[in-house]
């Protein structure tokens, strides 16, 4: 981390940047214990779900214009949107264990509820 670099600094102290980098982690354990046949299709669009949200917040967020921020956060809720579809999915096929899934639900719905306030707060300042 470069300390001169006060953006980059920056995004790394919002709670939604943690939790959103959290999400990704997380969801990489649990479809690391997916079954084989998965490998090439549940598994890298989860994968690219998780990390769309959190890279999307943190392009948003080097833009010089609020509006063009609210935009990536938009990405960055689709993305969480389509994470949510693939963790239904994960659960009623039975690919994870339900305590495991229910802690990433909870936090998705967390995550996405931050991008929802501060996609508001940039609207409305």
């Amino acid at each position: 981390m470069n300390p001169s670099n006060q953006k980059y600094q920056s995004y790394h102290k919002l709670t939604l940047y943690q939790k959103a980098r959290e999400l990704v982690v997380l969801t990489y354990k649990l479809t690391s214990k997916f079954p084989r046949e998965e490998l090439y299709v549940l598994v890298p669009q989860m994968r690219r779900a998780a990390i769309s949200t959190v890279a999307n917040l943190v392009e948003g967020y080097a833009k010089h214009s609020k509006r063009e921020f609210a935009r990536f956060l938009d990405i960055s809720i689709g993305s969480a949107t389509e994470l949510e579809i693939y963790f239904d999915i994960s659960l009623e096929l039975k690919y994870s264990d339900k305590m495991d899934l229910e802690k990433a639900f909870s936090l998705l719905l967390e995550v996405k509820k931050l991008l929802y306030s501060f996609q508001r707060s940039l609207k409305e300042s």
